[in-house]
């Protein structure tokens, strides 16, 4: 098997790794950067619960390689909170109450994120379509997108 040196800012902070080819992005910050909110939820791209930015874009981690993301900038739910402060959108998230189980709630936190940085405004249309790829089996969807609406209101934070 092969392995590869990447550099990569996970989360703000620069990591040095080597990397299996096969490895997956989410299963180097899970197994190797002990980063565990970046669940994994079908390992086929299709509920979003692995979902992290990539250079500032919403990516389903466990379909990108880790040898990949050489040189990348990561962002995963645990780099949303910047310095003891909460992104908006994991406030707006616990305020309207968009959270049961939680399993979906850090690739939606991600996505939501995604989101606002490049649309502050949205309406819900977009906020459901910038929602789409990730599933929950939970809420309903009508507390979580209340809560992207309410993040939209509040102090911006992009990360």
């Amino acid at each position: 098997m092969a392995f590869h040196k990447i550099n990569v800012t996970v989360n703000h902070e620069p990591e040095q790794m080597v990397v299996p080819s096969n490895m997956t992005l989410m299963q180097m910050l899970r197994e190797s950067l002990a980063l565990t909110g970046t669940k994994n939820g079908c390992s086929a791209g299709e509920c979003g619960a692995c979902t992290v930015l990539l250079n500032g874009e919403p990516v389903n981690s466990c379909m990108v390689l880790a040898a990949e993301c050489d040189g990348a900038n990561i962002i995963t739910v645990e780099g949303l909170a910047r310095d003891k402060q909460l992104d908006p959108v994991q406030d707006a998230l616990i305020q309207a109450g968009g959270v049961q189980c939680g399993f979906c709630t850090p690739g939606i936190l991600i996505s939501s994120r995604a989101l606002l940085n490049r649309n502050p405004s949205p309406t819900e249309e977009e906020i459901r379509e910038a929602l789409v790829g990730n599933l929950c089996r939970c809420t309903g969807y009508v507390r979580i997108i209340e809560s992207v609406k309410k993040a939209a209101d509040m102090k911006p934070h992009q990360t």
